[in-house]
């Protein structure tokens, strides 16, 4: 259910070019995102306290089983931020209401 009444989202999936020395890359597809409603658990969270350190923001994206092309090179958008996969999606098989992907996502700085 909260998948389905889940917060907006926009997923870049992940799709293979040749760059110009032969090279076979994963890349953001440049045709533009998807858009999909995921669930969001809060995961670890990290501040910085003197100039010259990092803020880390990372979060549990739920969506539903029949997102593909999502990998580590993918990108997504959420609240108006930038955010960069961090873990290979995981994919958990139950019945047809409950199975999902998960993946940890990383705000970019």
């Amino acid at each position: 259910m909260q998948r389905r009444r889940g917060q907006p989202v926009r997923v870049w999936r992940t799709i293979e070019v040749t760059d110009g020395r032969g090279n076979t890359v994963a890349v953001a597809d440049p045709n533009g995102p998807i858009e999909v409603r995921a669930v969001f658990i809060p995961q670890r969270s990290a501040r910085a306290e003197l100039p010259g350190q990092q803020q880390i923001n990372v979060t549990r994206m739920i969506v539903d089983a029949n997102l593909e092309g999502v990998s580590l090179w993918s990108r997504v958008e959420y609240a108006g931020r930038q955010w960069d996969v961090v873990s290979p999606p995981a994919y958990h098989h139950g019945d047809r209401r409950t199975r999902h992907w998960s993946l940890d996502i990383r705000e970019r700085p």
